[in-house]
């Protein structure tokens, strides 16, 4: 079976590091210190015109929670469409009602949007907020979703490995499971060996330093004055490890 590499990015300088580095999939944000928002339509075309990377756009107005206002779900429609009709090649996004469950309705018709122009429909890591992960993954592959992102419901999917492992075992012919959140080339072979998924999202980071971040009277930090990027040396270790396995 082959094995994918996914990498997490958050700017076109991002997606030619993934894409230098050797992988065929990215998921492209913004604001990946918030957990990633929708990206810009410049990110998006500036990074189809000049890779041939598979480019899974996520779509996601706010940080915090995945229950979404009516005017929240009108941005994400209309996002949806222009960064399908700009080359995405699927849509990363989830809704969950106020109670913790999939949000059918919503979900139904964001697939239909995105399958109706024939790209991928992925639910992201919103499922890791579910109370039951087997039941809400059946109401997704009643929806449609071609493929679920999720850590096994904990913080690091090396935590929610057996979770993992269960869902690829009872439904990994239906869905696709791809693994995210704590994977690197330290323990990637070893999940994937457990769990017997064929799928792994990493972001593959380092960091690089901006010295105008703050002065004597303002500050700007999330991370002192450093901000993430995707290391092309990481993708390429990880590419690598895949390919021998």
């Amino acid at each position: 079976m082959t094995k994918i590499l996914e990498v997490c990015c958050g700017s076109y300088e991002d997606v030619l590091a993934a894409y230098r580095g050797g992988a065929k999939r990215v998921e492209l944000n913004s604001a990946l210190f918030m957990g990633g928002l929708t990206p810009s339509l410049s990110t998006l075309k500036l990074s189809k015109e000049n890779t041939d990377i598979k480019i899974i756009s996520m779509v996601r107005p706010r940080g915090a929670g995945f229950c979404y206002s009516e005017k929240e779900f009108e941005v994400i429609k209309m996002d949806t469409i222009l960064l399908l009709e700009n080359g995405s090649d699927g849509i990363a996004f989830g809704f969950l009602t106020d109670d913790n469950e999939i949000d059918v309705k919503r979900t139904k018709v964001l697939v239909d949007i995105i399958h109706g122009y024939n790209k991928e429909a992925v639910f992201h890591r919103a499922f890791d907020c579910v109370e039951n992960p087997f039941s809400s993954i059946e109401k997704l592959i009643d929806l449609k979703i071609d493929r679920v992102l999720t850590s096994g419901l904990y913080e690091k999917a090396f935590e929610g490995k057996e979770i993992l492992k269960q869902l690829n075992q009872k439904y990994g012919d239906k869905i696709e499971i791809l693994a995210g959140s704590g994977i690197n080339a330290s323990n990637a072979i070893s999940l994937m060996n457990y769990t017997g998924l064929s799928q792994i999202h990493s972001s593959c980071k380092s960091w690089n330093m901006d010295p105008t971040t703050t002065n004597e009277q303002v500050s700007f930090e999330y991370n002192g004055l450093k901000y993430d990027v995707v290391d092309e040396k990481l993708v390429k270790e990880l590419e690598d490890l895949l390919k021998e396995k």
